[in-house]
């Protein structure tokens, strides 16, 4: 999958996932929660693609779940430090968007 369709498609369902959870759990308004999921996307997605083209195709989906696990993890702190959030909502809606995205990469590939 070229990266650009990989950084559309990931934006495509991450962006609107994200939106929900932070505007209805966080009362996070809705430009501002779409700004927030642009900016994580654009800070975590280009460093997991290089680090996945970079690993050995016998060990990859083990790397793949650590990778995507980091990524949760960034993603979470991130808009906990940009929206100023508490408690879980920023890890959930990380998980849940991060997890929406790889089922659509997975079920185009």
């Amino acid at each position: 999958m070229p990266y650009l369709f990989a950084l559309a498609l990931t934006l495509l369902v991450e962006v609107p996932v994200y939106v929900a959870a932070l505007t209805v759990s966080a009362h996070v308004r809705p430009a501002r929660a779409g700004a927030a999921a642009l900016m994580v996307n654009c800070v975590t997605h280009p460093p997991l693609w290089w680090f996945l083209a970079h690993v050995p195709a016998a060990d990859y989906w083990g790397y793949f779940a650590a990778a995507e696990a980091a990524v949760c993890g960034v993603e979470a702190l991130l808009l906990r430090r940009v929206l100023r959030l508490k408690g879980p909502v920023p890890y959930a809606a990380s998980v849940t968007a991060n997890a929406a995205s790889v089922i659509a990469g997975l079920l185009l590939i």
